[in-house]
């Protein structure tokens, strides 16, 4: 390429400071070689860069147009630099985090905003995933730690886990709906005669899974739990949520939670992630994530 890095700097430098004199002063080189390095450039694209006339270097259009594209280029060359001395000293280039979406999305940018203080400079990509699909994205290699993974892990191995605690689980429908009503514990043949909200799994190659759901229901599926929790609100549907996730809503008198003759047994779920994986990023994030409590105040919005 005819373009380099270090052509780029000397241009910017000259911008800033308005001389080729005071481009070199800044860059410890003499004003020959700034000179040159300019008048080479020039040459290599066959364009004038610089309008020489007055004291001041002004660019031409040509030349602007060049420094602000170059600008983005030597950021990113500035940052790429950043990174490689980072991952040389133990901190990854970019951590996957995926978390099942029962956990407040709140909590995970809680987690991102005490990891900036770390001065890192690691990148972090968060991806919310339903059901099996946190363990579905650490197998596949799509997340390198998952935080709410429910039940026991595929077999296989190549990861580590953590228990971080129980997701318990209600029956709820809004005070409007016949189940609101019917005597208690509410049977399953009545259940069955209303429609189910679900959350569809996640999973892209392990077999999805359902719960808390009776066979031949008819069901609305929705993306995540928030989503579940807005759908039976609205009476569309009537099914079990986290009780951490329905209090706020019965509390406010859009839901009213009911004893069933089969309740839904509490979900143990779990912190894990790539053995292989032994960056500071994510013994960070299994530190802070796999602290005691940390589930129960994630949960409840602390």
């Amino acid at each position: 390429m005819r373009l380099s890095l270090d052509a780029l700097l000397v241009i910017d430098a000259i911008d800033r400071k308005g001389s080729f004199a005071a481009a070199g002063h800044e860059l410890h080189r003499v004003p020959s070689a700034i000179t040159y390095t300019v008048q080479k450039l020039e040459e290599d694209l066959d364009v004038l860069l610089f309008d020489r006339r007055g004291h001041r270097a002004k660019l031409t259009a040509a030349g602007r147009e060049l420094l602000n594209e170059g600008r983005h280029l030597l950021r990113a060359a500035g940052e790429l630099e950043a990174r490689v001395k980072r991952v040389a000293t133990g901190w990854e280039a970019e951590l996957r985090i995926a978390y099942d979406s029962i956990i407040p999305v709140g909590a995970m940018l809680l987690l991102a905003r005490q990891f900036s203080t770390e001065n890192a400079n690691t990148r972090l990509r968060f991806a919310p995933e339903v059901l099996g699909g946190c363990w579905d994205a650490l197998v596949s290699g799509r997340a390198d730690i998952v935080i709410g993974a429910s039940g026991d892990g595929p077999a296989g191995g190549g990861y580590q886990t953590r228990r971080l605690g129980e997701i318990e689980w209600v029956f709820a429908v809004p005070p409007a709906h016949v189940l609101a009503t019917t005597a208690e514990p509410v049977r399953s043949q009545d259940i069955l005669a209303h429609r189910a909200v679900v959350v569809a799994d996640s999973s892209r190659n392990l077999p999805p899974l359902t719960t808390g759901l009776l066979s031949g229901q008819e069901t609305l599926t929705v993306g995540d739990a928030a989503a579940k929790l807005q759908a039976q609100v609205m009476g569309l549907g009537v099914g079990y949520l986290p009780h951490c996730l329905a209090s706020a809503a019965v509390n406010r008198g859009e839901l009213v939670i009911r004893r069933t003759e089969e309740p839904k047994v509490s979900q143990l779920v779990h912190l894990a992630w790539r053995t292989a994986h032994r960056g500071k990023a994510l013994k960070w994030f299994v530190a802070k994530a796999g602290a005691a409590n940390w589930l129960e105040q994630a949960l409840a919005g602390d």
